[in-house]
Order: C-alpha cells, then sequence, then structure tokens
C-alpha cells in the first residue's frame, strides 16, 4: 500500500478508497510543490485543520510556517498557495461528501 493508492492523499474519511470509513473525521497528508495553488472555497459544514510540517503556505491571506496549525471555521473562504515546498496533514471533522464550495 502507498499513499498514492489514496485519491490525493485522503487517508480517512467517509469515501473509497480509504484506510478507515468514519463519517467523523477526514485525515489527508498532502505535498505540494512551490507555486501550487488550490481554488479559492469554503466548507459550510466541516471544520478544517491544517498542521504545516514543512515549508511555507499562504491561506486565509496569512503565511505559514513548518509547526503552526491553522483551523479554518465552517462557511470561512480559503484560498492555499504554496511559497515552499510543503507537506501538511488535513484534518476535517465532520466528513461530508460535497462540503467542499467553489468561490469563483
Amino acid at each position: 500500500m502507498n499513499i498514492n493508492d489514496f485519491t490525493k492523499g485522503w487517508l480517512v474519511g467517509n469515501f473509497e478508497p480509504s484506510l478507515i470509513k468514519s463519517k467523523d473525521l477526514e485525515v489527508g497528508i498532502k505535498f505540494y510543490k512551490k507555486g501550487d495553488i488550490e481554488s479559492n472555497h469554503y466548507h459550510k459544514i466541516a471544520t478544517e485543520y491544517t498542521v504545516i510540517l514543512s515549508g511555507v503556505v499562504k491561506m486565509m491571506d496569512q503565511i505559514f510556517q513548518q509547526g503552526e496549525i491553522v483551523v479554518i471555521q465552517p462557511n470561512v473562504c480559503n484560498r492555499f498557495e504554496c511559497i515552499e515546498d510543503a507537506s501538511l496533514v488535513v484534518f476535517k471533522t465532520p466528513s461530508v461528501m460535497g462540503d467542499k464550495y467553489i468561490v469563483e
């Protein structure tokens, strides 16, 4: 088994494939390269916790680096930008399919 066997690094949650199926929690390990960007989005139900394991990222118009934890409450927009190569662990609770809304 390899992390690449899972969709975008998401390992735990109410989806397939998953190591552990759970409606309560999602866990993902994410790797980004400098310059990677994710669309501005929000969650209506889930709270998202991002732990910066390495690198530097920009989230919610703030810069975060190794060791910092970012908490994004429901209905708060976030546009992700990778400033330096980075690795993250992301937790979302609860795990709700379709709870990601792109903001143009």
